[in-house]
């Protein structure tokens, strides 16, 4: 098998706010920004340990590579643990849990002190960030978030591996109807091209995430992580700047994910089998 046609992410070490918004915001492209987060408490402080000292009490929601089922509501976890005990098993064995948009900072107000809302050129939504975390060899399907957001995207404790296409991929993707997914038995790292030819076609980008470094992916990019090591990352958002982006999230957001529900919940797996067909199917008219 043959691999995707992927481009190095560019990578800076600093940056001023101007030349971060001229040569990557605007022109939506990536970039890792490698000493963003150096005068920050969380470089020093932020690893396993660390979190598990002032959170290993709180119980987590987990989540695991098992496909999309129709019994599953939309974001719902497969299980649940005590934060001390998940990390446990993370530094333990490879695992595929992976804790998915958990709000720890709420948990834990002391990581609130450890980083620093970065001036770079985006008006980032002030809300608590997110928190992820991924055991050695854990995967995060290909997808693009709800809400088209340009993403921050900071990791910490190792090593993970980012895959990225820009939206103008999307017709080689087998993107399933109503969600926000490729196909899920797409080896993005291995891909069968004799059962997915369209993926030749799609061109985007990769990148290695060192503690600390930052990774900009702009509006509706699909992303896929793999992580390295054990480790977790944090993403700091703002909204998209595309008036159909922006059209798109909203739809997601108070149309689509309703929708879907509703049809998983009259069809069942009929529903689920139907939109995985039909992505095969769309996605190979763009290459008829």
């Amino acid at each position: 098998m043959s691999s995707l046609h992927l481009n190095e992410i560019e990578r800076v070490e600093t940056i001023s706010q101007e030349d971060f918004y001229t040569h990557y915001v605007k022109k939506q492209k990536p970039v890792v920004i490698e000493k963003l987060t150096k005068d920050w408490p969380a470089y020093t402080k932020w690893n396993l340990e660390y979190i598990k000292s002032i959170a290993g009490d709180k119980t987590v929601p987990l989540y695991d590579d098992r496909p999309v089922s129709y019994k599953d509501g939309f974001n719902e976890a497969h299980a649940k643990m005590k934060m001390s005990d998940y990390i446990d098993l993370l530094q333990s064995k490879p695992t595929n849990y992976r804790i998915f948009l958990y709000n720890l900072m709420k948990e834990a107000p002391a990581l609130q002190n450890d980083f620093k809302w970065p001036k770079i050129g985006l008006k980032l939504i002030k809300q608590l960030p997110m928190l992820f975390f991924g055991g050695e060899n854990s995967k995060v399907f290909m997808h693009y978030d709800i809400d088209y957001s340009n993403i921050l995207h900071f990791h910490f404790h190792g090593k993970k591996q980012c895959i990225l296409f820009s939206q103008e991929a999307t017709p080689y993707l087998y993107k399933i109807p109503h969600s926000l997914i490729s196909r899920e038995d797409i080896d993005f790292e291995n891909p069968d091209f004799e059962k997915f030819p369209a993926l030749k076609k799609a061109k985007g980008f990769i990148c290695n995430l060192n503690h600390g470094e930052m990774l900009y992916m702009p509006e509706g990019y699909w992303h896929y992580m793999k992580y390295i090591t054990p480790g977790f990352s944090m993403s700091l958002r703002a909204l998209p700047k595309k008036p159909k982006h922006l059209f798109k999230a909203v739809y997601n957001v108070f149309i689509m994910r309703h929708f879907d529900n509703f049809m998983r919940k009259r069809k069942g797996q009929a529903w689920i089998d139907y939109k995985n067909e039909k992505a095969i199917i769309d996605t190979h008219k763009n290459i008829a």
